[in-house]
């Protein structure tokens, strides 16, 4: 089989798109993952995708190669149009991460900073623990095969070598908005359990000044925190689902899908 140049430049057009988007998935193109795996998975991705994707106009018409020029802005849009997409899943993952930092700093795991390998970052045991729970419950409902059908559907949105589309200010902060909320919502449970137990831990040392609150309340607030925490997860769970599962059409709703 022959392969032209042009055909040459589609694929590394498609690739260049894939792997934009591929490196916001933490699972699948992360920090922690070799570079090697990630750039083996995009090639694997690109040539499945590929095929349904017609020639650039220009090579169409020329029966050759794209110029260099060409070539090179052609190479940028993808970088962008694939960012773009890439930004919706990273919002995401991100708010999941706000969530972790904000059920750790409130049930008293603050103190204890180990190195989360998913972000690349340092967080609590909490944050450690929802973070990879999410992850995991990412896996289980294959939130991966979601991301990929999403990361197809893009071609369509946008062919390969078409103009970036339009996007305001105003869709990206209502998006960033919503998930910053819904972030901050998740955590409510541990938090409202850490604000009652600090409640009181008050009540307390004002009633009975002898007593050493602050000894007694670090352990009191980590119990609280897991607590809430295990009553929580009929009601985590469905939310972790659904946002993780509207990580495609937050990529289409960017790209003007």
């Amino acid at each position: 089989m022959t392969i032209s140049v042009a055909q040459a430049q589609q694929f590394f057009l498609a690739f260049t798109r894939v792997m934009a988007m591929l490196i916001h998935v933490p699972m699948l193109g992360g920090r922690a993952i070799p570079n090697q795996v990630k750039i083996g998975l995009g090639f694997l991705l690109t040539a499945i995708l590929l095929p349904g994707q017609p020639l650039p106009p220009e090579a169409a018409l020329a029966h050759g190669a794209v110029p260099a020029a060409v070539m090179g802005v052609a190479i940028g849009r993808e970088l962008v149009v694939g960012t773009l997409a890439g930004f919706a899943a990273a919002l995401t993952f991100g708010a999941l991460q706000m969530t972790g930092e904000l059920m750790g700093l409130g049930g008293g795991f603050g103190a204890g900073r180990i190195l989360n390998p998913t972000f690349d970052s340092a967080g609590s045991a909490m944050d450690q623990f929802f973070v990879m729970t999410a992850m995991l419950l990412f896996l289980i409902f294959n939130g991966h095969y979601l991301f990929i059908i999403a990361m197809a559907r893009t071609f369509t949105a946008i062919p390969l070598n078409s103009p970036l589309p339009g996007l305001t200010a105003e869709r990206l902060l209502r998006l960033t908005g919503q998930l910053i909320a819904a972030g901050a919502l998740l955590a409510t449970p541990v938090l409202g359990a850490s604000l009652l137990a600090d409640l009181t831990l008050g009540l307390l040392a004002r009633v009975s000044p002898q007593v050493q609150v602050f000894f007694l309340g670090a352990p009191l607030k980590v119990a609280a925190s897991l607590l809430a925490f295990m009553l929580a997860l009929g009601v985590l769970f469905p939310a972790l689902a659904d946002l993780l599962r509207a990580i495609g059409p937050r990529m289409l709703m960017l790209l003007g899908g």
